[in-house]
């Protein structure tokens, strides 16, 4: 496939959850974000109001996480989560389902999980007339099987979350084309698919676009659009 500038930065989700992450670093990234018009940034909560803040005005959106990383909070922990995180800003959630329920076969544990969020979320975007804000769903695949990665995601689907998204990048395995490929059949064509974990290099995100990803969770956002404006003979462009 063939992708524009402002393509490819619309797919990024530029990412930063690192615990050793300081104030500066996030004014970085929001900085970094602004200037390469990235889809979203995704820090920890407690940084939500800075980035809003930096960010305001910018079409970035700011994400953050819930539950991270692990997914084994509570429904009304991951509730609270969600909705103290929109209040503060955050236009884009993205929770870890609980992995443990859904190897045991709690599949009921795992909707209501996961709907808890979508709950909140949908009555807080009128609430704030925020507009559409998207939960993304983390199912960490390298834990599952081709199996239970397919139920977690009709699981998803059904909660009605917006997003599958194939990991932490804290677990032992990161985005694999095939598991991109897997969640896209898996779902319908209304659910997006973010590939995250160990991508680094715009090869590595143009595979997995063409697998059926729409969006692209790294930390090398910078790294990725440079790459791809030395392709184009651009070099050090901004957009």
């Amino acid at each position: 496939m063939t992708i524009t500038k402002g393509e490819l930065a619309k797919s990024i989700d530029y990412t930063l959850l690192r615990p050793d992450a300081t104030l500066k670093d996030i004014r970085r990234l929001c900085r970094e974000a602004r200037a390469y018009n990235f889809a979203a940034v995704f820090i920890n909560p407690f940084y939500v109001s800075l980035a809003a803040e930096l960010l305001k005005g910018s079409p970035v959106k700011v994400g953050t996480v819930v539950s991270f990383p692990l997914g084994v909070s509570t429904p009304i922990t991951k509730r609270f989560e969600a909705e103290n995180a929109i209040e503060r800003g955050a236009r884009e959630i993205d929770m870890v389902m609980n992995i443990g329920a859904l190897k045991a076969g709690d599949l009921e544990i795992v909707h209501r999980d996961i709907h808890a969020v979508v709950d909140v979320v949908r009555q807080k975007e009128i609430e704030e007339s925020a507009g559409t804000i998207l939960v993304k769903v983390i199912i960490e695949a390298c834990y599952l099987t081709d199996v239970e990665k397919r139920i977690a995601c009709r699981l998803i689907e059904e909660a009605g979350a917006d997003f599958v998204k194939t990991s932490t990048g804290f677990g032992p395995g990161g985005a694999t084309i095939e598991d991109v490929m897997l969640l896209r059949e898996s779902v319908s064509p209304e659910i997006g698919i973010k590939a995250s974990g160990g991508i680094k290099t715009y090869e590595q995100v143009m595979m997995m676009l063409d697998a059926g990803a729409s969006r692209i969770g790294t930390s090398a956002g910078v790294q990725i659009m440079e790459e791809f404006l030395q392709k184009l003979g651009v070099k050090g462009q901004k957009s």
